[in-house]
């Protein structure tokens, strides 16, 4: 029997871990995975006080898997929508979580990895990770993480990270905001031991209710009108002729059509 793709468990403490667990892959995730974030995230609402967020294997989570996501960019335009939207309700669930979220990072994390850190409230990275907004790159956006990704990110290092798709480390993820520490490569549990402390000496339900405040006055809590118009844009994107170039660069290992590389003729 295959292994499930979201680990979970709740310690004595009530605090939960949720396990992204395609190591094969680099956690990269496709709808089987984005159920089971989905179905983790239901299950532990009413059975934590704090839920950690890390992954099995050398990466916390490479994005999307371009080969599945190919094949979703072909089917029906309702089908291909409807994956829009359990993706978009994913992230808003995850961000919307009634308890305290932390997210432990380690080598890349990039795509809708970083879509899951910034939906969550704390942020530890590793000095050796490294994160991207590498939608463009495949000629797809990022539509169903935009809000949460600007809320952690900062506007400003959206316009740049989500235009450009460059890889950024660790130190530039806190310089922008996204991560709020970063430790040595052994020292995820080291470092959240406090933050797991300090939440755990809060009452539970006053922390719940200052997070469910600032999500309302940030504008993160997400309507379902929103998460349509978001998973909208994604799907039409995805389907767009631009994303099938995009996607077949990647299984074809070359470099898109839009791309020129420099001239570098008569150059020393």
């Amino acid at each position: 029997m295959a292994e499930p793709l979201v680990l979970t468990g709740v310690d004595e403490r009530g605090v939960a871990t949720l396990t992204l667990n395609r190591p094969e892959v680099h956690n990269a995730y496709n709808g089987a995975m984005i159920e089971a974030l989905t179905a983790a995230v239901s299950t532990l609402a009413g059975d934590c006080r704090l839920l950690i967020v890390r992954a099995n294997g050398k990466h916390f989570q490479a994005g999307a898997d371009l080969a599945w996501l190919r094949e979703v960019a072909g089917l029906a335009v309702e089908d291909n929508l409807a994956f829009s939207r359990r993706t978009t309700l994913a992230m808003r669930a995850l961000n919307a979580f009634p308890r305290p979220t932390l997210a432990l990072v380690h080598g890349a994390c990039y795509g809708g990895g970083v879509g899951m850190v910034a939906c969550c409230d704390v942020a530890i990275a590793t000095a050796s990770a490294r994160f991207a907004l590498s939608e463009v790159r495949w000629g797809v956006i990022p539509a169903p993480i935009v809000p949460q990704l600007c809320a952690a990110m900062g506007v400003r290092g959206v316009r740049r990270y989500g235009i450009t798709g460059e890889v950024f480390d660790a130190h530039e993820a806190q310089r922008i905001g996204l991560v709020h520490e970063v430790c040595a490569d052994d020292g995820l549990d080291q470092a959240a031991a406090p933050i797991i402390e300090a939440v755990l000496k809060s009452a539970p339900e006053a922390v719940r209710d200052s997070k469910r405040l600032v999500l309302a006055h940030a504008g993160l809590d997400l309507s379902d009108q929103q998460v349509e118009a978001l998973s909208v844009q994604a799907a039409l994107k995805r389907g767009s002729p631009e994303a099938a170039e995009g996607l077949a660069s990647f299984r074809d290992r070359r470099t898109p059509a839009w791309y020129a590389p420099p001239d570098t003729k008569g150059q020393r």
